[in-house]
């Protein structure tokens, strides 16, 4: 059996753990049955150890019950960048070990619910663990935003990036943050109405600066260069950009790209739609 899911960005700026949205980056598992456990990979990934540790492999037993399985991977999506690339991984290869459910088995050992839902539903997707299980809403998303993706040349560890965030906010910042979410959700379903302190966040980005310093920086260089607004890609170092068009996009690619260089950063910057089929099952 063969499943693919595409690549998300969750948080959005102030959706911190509850929205994401797919693009148009994929990974690929087909597991056939086998006389011990074989993993085959390429593209993004492929470095990681191909053994029962790999997640593809863990998921699989976890659906199957061993792991007596030829595995093969195929990624796009960079590692360690914030592009969800553990939640598809997880979705895909529980699609292809057979799971009826492959949202639920990715979203419990990714070990929250938005990044999963937007590899599972495609789309613009809000999302919580209700009572340990998923619940999902696919929202409203104008055709005509395009999507910058900063990719440097630099992995940040998700465990990292959560070990700094605070155990606490003060009351203020949680207001701030609802009021900007509801700002970007309805921006996001109507371009025009768009505003770039949508994107603002007071529970994470700051927090994680001390992780990646050079994004700040960056950030305002991609809305400076006509951005409708700017922001982490979930847990970076991957950076997103929101565009109202894709002329506009390209415009802020080469100014992304720019900008990479003026930190000192090596990396690239990409043009991505947003993938609307989410997950793809084939061999059923």
């Amino acid at each position: 059996m063969r499943a693919r899911a595409p690549a998300s960005s969750a948080n959005l700026g102030p959706g911190f753990d509850c929205l994401a949205i797919a693009l148009g980056l994929a990974v690929e598992v087909e597991i056939e049955p086998a006389a011990r456990l074989t993993i085959h990979a390429e593209g993004e990934g492929a470095e990681l150890p191909r053994d029962a540790s790999h997640l593809a492999a863990r998921v699989a037993a976890s659906i199957i019950g061993h792991d007596r399985l030829e595995i093969s991977v195929r990624s796009s999506i960079p590692v360690g960048r914030g592009l969800g690339s553990s939640a598809a991984l997880a979705a895909a290869a529980a699609a292809a070990a057979g799971s009826p459910d492959p949202l639920g088995v990715a979203a419990a050992f990714d070990g929250h619910a938005e990044n999963a839902a937007a590899s599972v539903l495609g789309g613009l997707v809000a999302a919580a663990l209700v009572d340990g299980r998923p619940v999902t809403c696919r929202l409203a998303l104008d055709p005509a935003l395009a999507f910058v993706v900063v990719i440097p040349d630099r992995v940040l560890e998700t465990e990292k990036a959560r070990a700094v965030l605070p155990a606490a906010v003060p009351f203020g910042d949680a207001v701030a943050n609802l009021g900007r979410l509801a700002l970007l959700v309805g921006g996001l379903a109507d371009a025009t109405q768009l505003v770039a302190a949508a994107g603002e966040d007071r529970l994470h980005q700051a927090a994680r600066a001390a992780l990646f310093p050079e994004a700040p920086e960056l950030l305002a260089r991609l809305r400076a260069s006509g951005a409708a607004t700017a922001c982490w890609s979930g847990a970076g170092t991957g950076l997103l950009a929101i565009c109202t068009s894709r002329a506009g996009a390209a415009r802020v690619r080469d100014a992304g790209e720019a900008a990479l260089a003026g930190v000192g950063l090596a990396g690239r910057v990409v043009v991505l739609d947003p993938d609307l089929a989410g997950l793809r099952v084939e061999g059923r």
